[in-house]
This record gives structure tokens, sequence and C-alpha cells, in this order.
């Protein structure tokens, strides 16, 4: 009797310690949160993606309201258009009018243009404006366009500076999106504001979020900025779209949004396998898959 109820202590003791959130164990791959949630296309997708952040969320519910006040205005000129042809049309009128002014008709149509003009423009300046506050972010990533490849490099972690490649088709794995899952992804804390100085090595390319609401030229010579925050850990895609070459749908965006603790954990498994803007191997998974258009670029530049 008294083995027993020393099993049925030992087992509640491991229960209680297995529940207790301070001393259960954690997953040793801080990237795992994101893959709880994926934000990407769908087949026969219409519409704009789930929004992911609270800039997309404003620029669509933009969209829509413009959609509504431009479906109004069709719809009336349809009607209207449709009344002048039957009312006025030749057999209903065998001597036609000369008419050529009418005061109230002419106030009509200045002043409702105007006015529906002012209902669009101050949410428009007001979504213009936040999408350009760019100030105080918790970090900042500086974005490289190459042909045809992205680099991230984390100004808040020194050295920390990788680059980011598509998986070729007869690479992928399960789970993996084909044409957008990359070796690396850019991997970001949640509930910050991210910002980006976002630039190019070569030629023009678009660095393209469509669920966070980032769109910015990448343009050699210059460095454009944008932000991001993102409420929700899962994973985000994006790509260059911009016409940058002959591999030009082979430069996705692949974010992983993970709660700030796994970030901070990421970061230094990151700083420790990421040297000299060249990952060593991917420091949560796997080595890095050899990838066909890193091989292209260095054989064309050994030429």
């Amino acid at each position: 009797m008294k083995q027993r109820i020393g099993w049925l202590f030992c087992a509640a003791l491991l229960l209680l310690v297995a529940g207790h959130p301070a001393l259960a164990q954690t997953s040793p791959d801080p990237l795992a949160a994101a893959d709880t949630y994926v934000n990407a296309p769908k087949p026969w997708q219409m519409w704009f993606p789930q929004a992911g952040s609270p800039m997309q969320a404003q620029i669509d519910w933009l969209m829509k309201y413009v959609l509504w006040i431009m479906t109004g205005v069709v719809g009336f000129v349809g009607v209207l258009m449709a009344y002048v042809f039957i009312r006025f049309n030749a057999k209903a009128n065998k001597v036609p009018s000369h008419l050529t002014h009418n005061t109230l008709v002419e106030v009509i149509w200045l002043v409702v243009p105007t006015i529906l003009l002012a209902i669009i423009i101050g949410p428009s300046i007001s979504l213009i404006w936040y999408e350009g506050d760019d100030s105080n972010p918790y970090m900042t990533v500086t974005v490289t366009g190459h042909q045809w490849y992205w680099e991230y490099s984390y100004q808040s972690v020194p050295g920390l500076d990788y680059t980011s490649y598509m998986i070729p088709d007869n690479q992928l794995q399960p789970g993996q999106i084909r044409r957008l899952s990359v070796d690396h992804p850019l991997v970001l804390p949640i509930g910050e504001k991210i910002k980006f100085d976002i630039t190019s090595a070569d030629v023009l390319h678009g660095f393209y979020l469509p669920s966070l609401g980032v769109q910015k030229y990448a343009i050699p010579g210059s460095v454009q900025t944008s932000w991001t925050l993102i409420p929700k850990a899962g994973t985000y895609f994006g790509q260059c779209n911009q016409i940058c070459g002959i591999n030009h749908d082979a430069m996705p965006i692949e974010i992983k949004a993970v709660p700030l603790a796994d970030y901070l954990a990421w970061t230094k498994l990151a700083a420790a396998n990421y040297t000299e803007n060249t990952p060593a191997q991917n420091p949560v998974s796997s080595p890095a898959p050899v990838n066909q258009f890193a091989e292209a670029q260095s054989a064309e530049a050994s030429r």
C-alpha cells in the first residue's frame, strides 16, 4: 500500500512539473511557433490576402471604402445613361431641343464630385501618413536585393547578415510551397515595430509583402524605408514584383514571425552560424540546400 501511494505521489509530481510553464520543457526550435499559421496564396484565391498587420488592415478598409463609392458612381451614371437613351432618343423626340445650358445640372456635377473627393482624400492622407511613420522602431533590418536573391542584415545584432534563396522545385520538402519557400527566411518578432531599410546591389527590385502592407522599390544607390508590425505568429510570404532579369520569379520573401523570446533565442543561434554574409547552415534545422541560382551566378562571375 505504501509503495502504491509512493508511485502515485511521484506521478502527480511529474504531472505538476510538466504542466508548470516555467518548468515545462520548451521546443529546441525557436521558429516552431511560426508553423502554427501560414498566410500564403491559395488556388483560385481572389481579392487581397488576409491582412497580417495593422497597416494592411487599413489598406483593405480604404480599398473597400473607395470601391463602394465607385460602385455607387458607376451605378448612378449607368442608370442616368439608360434614362437618357430611352427618354431622349430620336423616336421619342421628333424635334430635338436646342437647350445648351442648365445652371442646376452644372452646379450638381461640380459640387457632387468635389464632395466625393473630399470624402476620399481624408482617409487616404491619414493612411499615407501612417505608412510613412517609421519612427521609434524596435529593430531595423537592411534588405538588399540581388540578382536573384535577398540579403538581410540585422542592425541590432552585429554580424548577423545572411542571404535568402528560393528553394528549387526539385528540393522542396513536405510543407514547403513551390516558388515561395526559401532556404533562410527573414525572422522577426511579433508585436514589435520593425523598420526596413531597402536597397539594391545591382538593378531595380521590389520588396513586396502583400499581407503585411509593404511595397517598396529596391533602388541601387538609394535607401527606401518602410515598416511593419506583425501581431500574430506565423509564416508570411512576399515576392519581388519588379522585372529584374531572367530569374525575376525566383526572388520570393519568406518571413517567420515568432514571439520575442523565441526571436532572441534564434538570434543567438543565427549569429553563431551566419558569418561573412554566408549561411554556414540553417541554425534550427538542416544544412542549407545547394541553390542552382547561386551556382549559376558564381559560374557567370568566374567567366
